[in-house]
């Protein structure tokens, strides 16, 4: 969702592994994968940010092929499950600093375009989320007007 109100056709990011299956090089087994994730996420990081710690710091290149189960579900699993998505709280906090911006540069109508494109990710984003049950049915972004 990412260029969905773009025109760019970039392919920028990270690659899977090849496999599905956990490397032997890896020296972690499931349950210190678990016990990682659970301390990471006490020291405030979110999942995305966990699973780059652990791909480069510990050497983990994928929780899902070590445990069978996303960093999300493990969280759920620990009581530590998350209030909304993360793709959509940061999506969220991307309007409340457009938001800003615009309280502090009123001219700027490319700004007030980007806010209505960030709110309309927001609306798609959330139905999906809503589909999937990760919030509740009657979860509505409310702009502060």
């Amino acid at each position: 969702m990412s260029r969905m109100h773009s025109d760019g056709r970039g392919s920028s990011g990270s690659n899977k592994p090849v496999t599905k299956e956990n490397p032997d090089w890896v020296d972690y087994d499931e349950e210190e994968i678990v016990d990682l994730v659970v301390k990471l996420r006490r020291d405030g990081l979110e999942p995305s940010e966990i699973g780059m710690k652990l791909r480069d710091q510990y050497g983990i290149p994928s929780v899902k092929a070590a445990t069978e189960k996303s960093i999300t579900e493990i969280l759920d699993e620990e009581g530590m499950s998350l209030e909304i998505p993360e793709d959509l709280k940061n999506l969220v906090e991307k309007s409340e600093s457009i938001r800003e911006h615009i309280d502090e540069n009123p001219a700027d109508e490319e700004a007030k375009r980007r806010l209505e494109l960030t709110k309309d990710k927001i609306r798609k984003v959330a139905q999906h989320h809503r589909d999937e049950s990760n919030i509740p049915q009657d979860w509505e972004y409310e702009t502060p007007e």
